[in-house]
Formats: structure tokens, sequence, C-alpha cells
């Protein structure tokens, strides 16, 4: 069986000490990652990228396109709903973020161990 090529986990967030918090953790744990300050930011990576990530972990209060316009431009373009999108927030309800689009909420602050674990149960290192 041949191994799958990697693919990334886009972090979007506009706290930068968060953002890379969450790339170097998720690095050492050996995804590889790709980072974005603000909805517009990844959208834009996204349209560029030669490979969708596997998973897109979201904040929603960001500054220029924030998570929720992210969400809609997502569910409208057929390629990038298809991408699982988990919320990471401190300031919604997770049947609001799930009805808007969202896999899955995660409130802030994060259980690290939780996140890992949960990442690994969608596509182990």
């Amino acid at each position: 069986m041949r191994p799958r090529p990697p693919r990334a986990i886009l972090v979007v967030d506009d706290d930068r000490d968060i953002r890379e918090a969450l790339d170097w953790l998720l690095r050492e744990k050996g995804y590889r990652t790709a980072t974005a300050a603000n909805g517009w930011e990844a959208l834009v990576w996204l349209r560029d990228a030669s490979q969708l990530p596997f998973l897109i972990l979201l904040d929603l209060m960001m500054p220029v396109l924030d998570g929720w316009q992210f969400l809609r431009q997502c569910q409208q373009d057929p390629l990038l709903a298809t991408v699982p999108v988990w919320v990471l927030s401190a300031h919604y309800v997770p049947e609001e973020v799930v009805g808007a689009g969202a896999a899955r909420f995660l409130a802030k602050p994060l259980d690290l161990d939780h996140l890992l674990g949960m990442i690994v149960q969608l596509r182990p290192i």
C-alpha cells in the first residue's frame, strides 16, 4: 500500500501567538501546516494551493474576512466545501457554528491534548 501524500492543516487565526503556537505544535507532531491571519489570506492560500489541506482550524473573530464569512465562502465553493473546518472560539455556541457549516466546534482556551487526539483520529501521522 502506498502512503498517502502529505497534506497540510491550515491554521487561520488573527492572534499571532495562537497561530504560531498551533503551527509549532502540529509540526512537532509530524503534520505539515500552513497559516493565515484572516479569512481572506486563507481563501487566497486555498485557491493557490496545489493540494487542499485535510483540515482547517478556524478562529471566528478576525479582521478583513472573519470566520463566519470564510465559512460562507467555503460552503459556496464545491471543492472547498469538502475540507472539514473546525472552529476554535470562546464566543459562540457549538450549534451556531456547526449550523453555519463547520464540522466541529472547540472552545478556547484549547485542550491541546484533546485537539491532537481528534486530529490523529481524522488523519493519523
